[in-house]
């Protein structure tokens, strides 16, 4: 059972990057799933920057109409497509899921120990 993301890279200042996480092991229809990142030197963030079920995006105001969170439970993928990527963005980038069976509604704004699965990392680097 796990979480695996993918897609990081070094990309230029407005450029763009598109993130996977691929679950095995279970399926991600019960589960929302959040995007975290760690930037250089500092903790990893405590609530995603971007969150969804399996109908509802939410985005904190600073990724807000740059980045988009998608999902395919077909294939039990999630997306995030970065664009216009800025420095700030360096990071390493981490998706999670969290059970909307035992949280319902509830999930949304939830803190990161309260997410059952977590892939590995993966390193976006926004640099010229």
């Amino acid at each position: 059972v796990q979480l695996q993301a993918s897609g990081g890279g070094l990309v230029q200042p407005g450029g763009s990057l598109r993130l996977s996480c691929a679950a095995s092991g279970f399926t991600l229809d019960y589960y929302a799933v959040g995007w975290f990142r760690q930037a250089p030197g500092k903790e990893r963030e405590k609530v995603p920057f971007a969150c969804m079920s399996n109908e509802n995006a939410y985005y904190v105001d600073s990724v807000k109409g740059r980045f988009t969170i998608s999902r395919d439970n077909a294939k039990n993928l999630v997306y995030l497509q970065m664009n216009s990527l800025k420095p700030e963005d360096t990071a390493v980038y981490y998706c999670a899921a969290i059970s909307m069976l035992r949280y319902g509604s509830s999930w949304y704004g939830a803190a990161d120990y309260l997410y059952e699965y977590w892939g590995q990392g993966t390193l976006v680097t926004v640099s010229s």
